[in-house]
Parts: C-alpha cells; structure tokens; sequence
C-alpha cells in the first residue's frame, strides 16, 4: 500500500519508540490522517501511536489541539505558527512524547502567490520541550505526490526529535 520508503521509515519508528517506551501523537490537516496511516500500516504499531488528530479545518485546530484562533487570523492555517502550535497542541491532549504536525496547501487549487500550492510547514514537538520546525516547498508537483512527500518528511522530523532526547 505504501512506498517502500516510507514502510521502512515507519517501522524503524516504531521499533526505536517502542523500544524506548515512547508514545508518539499526530496532528494533520493537508495529509488527512496519512501520517498516522503509515505508522499504524507497522504491526506492533498500537504499542506507539496514541492518536492521531485531523484537524482540516480551522475550527477543528483550535478545538481539537488549542490553536489560537489570533494565530489564525495574524498568520493564516499554513504558517510556522500553526504548525507549532498544532505539535505542540497534539502533545497537551494526549499522553504522546513526541507530535508531529503538518499543514499546507496540496491543490490543486488554493494557493496564492505568498502561499503557493505545495507549501507545506511541518513541526514536531516534545513534551520535553524539544521543538523542530521545517517549511516545505514542494512546488505544484500534484496532489498526491505534495501529500506522501510531506508523510516523508513528518516521518524523517519524528526520528530527528526523538534522538534529540
């Protein structure tokens, strides 16, 4: 079901995480929960994953994971400022060590010249403290390949923090 790739970078997570006790949260919203899909893809998977929030709208961000609304309003959803606060939201609202959160704009539609389609910012956050943030441009590559490339790099900011501690 999975690229290779991103099978392999998943249940090398899981067996790290599980090794070490660790728990781990997702928050999603141009991915739609595939972050999460491709950790629970790994048998054993249960023993890492707490949860996983989609949180595809605006609403639902600051519900589910306590985004400021006045983050959203000053800096829009696809901004380093909602994905910190969406990571660091994951993490308040379940027993995870370590989120990973991502928004951005897949298209093919929606983008603008400040935000074009294929911007995508990523942060993963630790109850520690740790914190890690990446803006994304993936160009207007197509829907699809914008959301497995953002899985990528979601997988690959997980096992960076998480080393980190």
């Amino acid at each position: 079901m999975w690229p290779a790739d991103i099978e392999v970078k998943a249940g090398e997570i899981i067996a790290a995480f599980t090794a070490r006790g660790l728990k781990v949260a997702t928050a999603e919203s141009c991915t739609g929960g595939l972050i999460a899909g491709a950790l629970t893809e790994i048998s054993g998977s249960s023993a890492v994953v707490d949860r996983g929030f989609v949180t595809y709208s605006n609403e639902a961000k600051v519900a589910m994971l306590g985004v400021e609304a006045a983050t959203l309003i000053a800096h829009g959803a696809v901004s380093r400022q909602t994905a910190i606060e969406m990571a660091q939201g994951a993490v308040a609202h379940s027993a995870a060590d370590f989120a990973v959160a991502v928004t951005g704009i897949a298209g093919p539609g929606g983008g603008s010249v400040e935000k074009p389609v294929g911007l995508v910012h990523l942060a993963a956050s630790g109850r520690n403290g740790a914190l890690l943030h990446r803006e994304m441009r993936y160009g207007d590559i197509g829907r699809s390949k914008i959301r497995l490339a953002t899985v990528r790099t979601a997988l690959d900011m997980l096992t960076e923090i998480a080393q980190a501690e």
